[in-house]
């Protein structure tokens, strides 16, 4: 029995990617890292004992999150639909409680409190988001008797009205650029998605002109106050931190950002470890989204394909709107650095996605296509 359970951890450990798994792990080890370097400030800001309270919880987090990621690995195709299934249900009934029993922070109603933890719905609600409409594509594409786009733009729209009510137009951008791309994807013609998109651009538009915390976030954005915006001193981090930074432990930037360990940890990076040590970061995402979306490119099965492209995207995009707020070239979204930013949610439910990625790229017999 001891030797069978050993011979099927061994197959599953073959089977899996190893280049995502690094990759992976040393996001995590990165973020460990910058949260020894932007941890205490942030501690000491709150006037917390414990100056190490960020750094602790952070390293907490990534252990279960990487339990999380291996459990979720070893997922049969199957499992995979099922388990998405089930997050997609509890992380929509849960965002749909959230004006009853949710936490306000900064004005928006997004989490939960559990003791010290505050759960965040929407972060579980992408990945389950993303699975469960690649089936539903890959579904209505092999000739099913289910309206699987028609599904899955419904439960688009009630995930967009939830987030909307937090509200949280970060999310909101992020799964509308994943699900339009993925319609493409699917075999949605060019130009109804490219319909879809100019909708989309005048739904925001509606959201700027009726809703005053946006027109203030853009105007604060657009004509800023150099002395206190947070993108400003994120900005001033890279001119600070030079080619080779300050050095771990040196920056003065991390003490002037009320979110250095979480939005803006990038330029923390930028600032103590410099410019090289930021394009290492950018191109762990890149090679993190080259290998996803080159595995999804081969493998034989719809759903799987759609599932890890839209997984991949998911990593991608994300990374891209947090490092181009620091960068200041957006307005600030409350959007995490993947594996890299504090935050429990958002560190286990990307440990989920990874899992789930993994488990549907993991080698199975008829999985991928040979070639040459």
């Amino acid at each position: 029995m001891i030797a069978a359970s050993r011979l099927r951890v061994a197959a599953l450990w073959r089977g899996l990617d190893r280049t995502l798994i690094f990759i992976v792990l040393s996001l995590i080890g990165v973020g460990l890292t910058l949260s020894l370097a932007a941890g205490p400030a942030a501690a000491e800001r709150l006037a917390l004992d414990d100056p190490f309270y960020f750094l602790t919880r952070h390293a907490a987090f990534a252990v279960a999150g990487i339990v999380l990621l291996i459990g979720t690995s070893a997922l049969s195709i199957t499992g995979v639909r099922r388990i998405a299934g089930l997050a997609l249900i509890g992380s929509l009934g849960l965002m749909a409680l959230l004006p009853l029993i949710g936490n306000e922070i900064n004005g928006a109603i997004r989490w939960i409190r559990f003791g010290s933890f505050g759960l965040q719905p929407s972060e579980f609600l992408k990945p389950a988001f993303i699975v469960i409409i690649a089936w539903l594509f890959a579904e209505e594409s092999r000739g099913a008797p289910v309206p699987g786009r028609l599904i899955a733009l419904l439960i688009y729209a009630v995930s967009v009205g939830l987030l909307i009510i937090q509200p949280d137009f970060g999310q909101t951008i992020l799964l509308s650029v994943i699900f339009g791309a993925m319609l493409f994807a699917a075999g949605l013609p060019w130009i109804y998605t490219a319909g879809l998109g100019v909708a989309g651009g005048g739904l925001l538009m509606i959201a700027y002109f009726s809703l005053d915390h946006v027109q203030a976030r853009i105007a604060a954005f657009l004509a800023p106050q150099a002395e206190w915006a947070q993108t400003e001193r994120a900005r001033q981090a890279f001119a600070e931190g030079g080619l080779f930074g300050v050095g771990p432990g040196e920056g003065e930037i991390k003490r002037l950002l009320p979110e250095a360990n979480t939005d803006f940890v990038f330029s923390v990076a930028a600032e103590e470890f410099g410019l090289l040590a930021s394009l290492a970061i950018i191109g762990l995402f890149a090679i993190l989204f080259a290998q996803a979306w080159t595995r999804a490119l081969r493998l034989t099965d719809h759903f799987a394909q759609l599932a890890t492209a839209g997984l991949a995207l998911l990593f991608g995009f994300q990374a891209l709107i947090n490092i181009a707020v620091n960068l200041n070239l957006i307005p600030p979204k409350g959007m995490t650095l993947p594996f890299i930013s504090y935050g429990g949610s958002s560190m286990l439910a990307l440990c989920f996605s990874a899992g789930l990625m993994l488990a549907l790229t993991r080698h199975r017999p008829g999985a991928y296509e040979h070639r040459s």
